[in-house]
């Protein structure tokens, strides 16, 4: 068995999602994920700007994000984003233990900014899931606040202002 298959099918039960939601969307997600790639969060959440489109199942692993649409009559599944964190930018989520939900949000590649709804089923998994998304996202985020950071050389530091 290989490190996405040990690490999906535990996630998606921590996250409550049915053993039938899985195996219909295991496919498409095969087809996204290498191999040796992790899982560290499968769960079903919605779009807040489009909450009639149907509901999406979340899939984030150390190197990619995939999310698919199931459509609510048909049950077809449809690919909806599948990127490499890397292409993601602006990535921001907000933890609400008040309603036992967060929001993720990222602009990818082409510039569309994606928002996503995820509901949990109690104030404390709030907590959880944003240690997950911390432990993911955090060390890209300062990376990169880095690399745009002004460069202040050690000259700049020791220039001392001229006497009037």
């Amino acid at each position: 068995m290989d490190v996405f298959s040990r690490t999906f099918l535990p996630a998606a039960a921590e996250a409550g999602v049915a053993i039938s939601t899985v195996s219909r969307h295991m496919p498409v997600f095969r087809r996204c994920v290498e191999a040796d790639d992790a899982t560290v969060l499968v769960t079903r959440c919605l779009r807040p700007d489009r909450p009639m489109q149907g509901e999406f199942l979340l899939l984030l692993t150390y190197r990619r994000l995939v999310v698919t649409q199931e459509t609510r009559v048909f049950h077809r599944l449809r690919l909806h984003l599948n990127t490499e964190l890397r292409h993601l930018s602006n990535v921001t989520w907000n933890p609400d233990p008040r309603v036992a939900a967060v929001e993720l949000a990222a602009t990818a590649v082409d510039g569309i900014r994606e928002r996503f709804w995820i509901k949990t089923g109690h104030p404390k998994q709030v907590w959880h899931l944003d240690a997950l998304l911390s432990h993911v996202f955090r060390p890209r985020l300062v990376a990169e606040r880095a690399r745009q950071a002004p460069r202040v050389t050690a000259l700049e530091t020791l220039r001392v202002p001229a006497a009037a």
